[in-house]
C-alpha cells in the first residue's frame, strides 16, 4: 500500500505539473506587433462594429458608450461576470497599457500580468480580427475620456475562480479558423468578418455546450438567456425568415419588418452598427443569410 501510495503521488505531481505547463497563456510576441502603427481615425469604425461601449459603458443605460468605466453584470451558469474599466485611465483602465497588451488580450485572451481572461471576453470572436484592425481600435480607444471607476472582481465559485483552468478550455476550444465556409461572395466574406470577428454576433445568438463553448452545430440559431429571463432570438436557420433588406434595415434603424423597435441589449448594438457603413449593415445580412443551412 505504501509503494502504491508513493506511485499515485508522484502520478499526481507529474499530471498536475504537466497540466500547468500546458494551461499556460500563449500570447503573441510583441515584436510582432510593436512594428504596427494604430490609425484612431479607422480605429473608430472598428470600435463601432465591436461594440465595445455596449458591455464597458456605465450599467446606467443613459450612459456615455464612450465613457468605458465597465460595470455591467453578465450573469452565467459558471458565476456573475462584471465588465472592467476599459477606459485610458492610467491606474483603474488600460491607460498604461501597450499596444501588444491590447492586442494579445483581444486575440488571446491573456492580461498584461500574464493571467487568463474568462470567455465572457469574447476573445473567442475576436481571435479571427485582423492585427491591423486591433491596433487602429487601440489607437482610437487613447483618445476616450479616462475615468477612475476600478473595477469589479467577478463573482465565480469553485473551481470556475481558478483562471489557469482557462488554459485547458482554450485547448479545446479557442480556435481561429471561420465557422461559415465554402464559396463566399466578397460582400459575403466582409459580412463575415464583421459577424463573426468584430460583432461577435455568436456570442448572444449561439447556444452553449455544457463547458460554455459555443455550438457551432446550431451557429446563430437562437440561445436562452444567461439571465435565465427569455430567449435570444435565432438570426439565422429555419425559424428566421428576415430577408437581407429586414436585416440591413434593423441594424440601421432599430426597426423589425413588422414596425416593432429594438429593445434590451440589442438597442445598444443597434446604436453602434447603425454608424457603420451602409455597405457594411448590407455585408452583415448577406452573411446572416449565407449563414442559414
Amino acid at each position: 500500500m505504501r509503494r502504491l501510495l508513493t506511485v499515485l503521488i508522484a502520478l499526481g505531481a507529474v499530471l498536475g505539473v504537466a497540466a500547468w505547463v500546458i494551461s499556460a497563456p500563449r500570447p503573441i510576441p510583441a515584436a510582432e506587433i510593436d512594428a504596427l502603427s494604430g490609425d484612431a481615425g479607422a480605429g473608430r469604425q472598428v470600435f463601432l462594429a465591436a461594440g465595445c461601449g455596449s458591455c464597458h459603458m456605465g450599467p446606467e443605460r443613459e450612459a456615455d458608450p464612450m465613457l468605458l468605466t465597465g460595470g455591467r453584470e453578465f450573469v452565467s451558469d459558471f458565476g456573475t461576470f462584471y465588465a472592467p474599466n476599459i477606459s485610458p485611465d492610467p491606474e483603474h483602465g488600460i491607460g498604461t497599457w501597450s499596444q501588444a497588451e491590447f492586442v494579445n488580450a483581444l486575440k488571446r485572451g491573456v492580461s498584461p500580468e500574464g493571467q487568463h481572461y474568462y470567455p465572457a471576453f469574447p476573445y473567442t470572436s475576436y481571435i479571427r480580427a485582423g492585427r491591423q484592425d486591433i491596433v487602429d481600435m487601440f489607437a482610437y480607444m487613447q483618445t476616450l475620456p479616462a475615468d477612475a471607476t476600478p473595477s469589479r472582481p467577478h463573482d465565480l465559485g469553485f473551481p470556475f475562480n481558478i483562471r489557469r483552468s482557462v488554459g485547458l478550455w482554450k485547448m479545446l476550444f479557442l480556435r481561429d479558423d471561420w465557422v461559415v465556409t465554402g464559396p463566399l461572395s466578397e460582400e459575403e466574406e466582409r459580412g463575415r468578418y464583421l459577424a463573426e470577428a468584430l460583432s461577435h454576433c455568436a456570442e448572444c445568438h449561439t447556444p452553449r455546450n455544457l463547458l460554455g463553448a459555443l455550438d457551432k452545430e446550431n451557429w446563430l440559431m437562437g440561445a436562452p438567456n444567461p439571465s435565465g429571463r427569455g430567449r435570444i432570438p435565432p438570426i439565422a436557420g429555419p425559424d428566421f425568415t428576415w430577408d437581407a433588406f429586414d436585416i440591413s434595415a434593423y441594424l440601421e434603424t432599430g426597426f423589425t419588418p413588422d414596425f416593432d423597435v429594438v429593445g434590451g441589449s440589442m438597442a445598444q448594438v443597434v446604436n453602434n452598427l447603425k454608424q457603420l457603413d451602409k455597405a457594411d449593415l448590407d455585408a452583415i445580412a448577406a452573411y446572416t443569410l449565407r449563414a442559414s443551412p
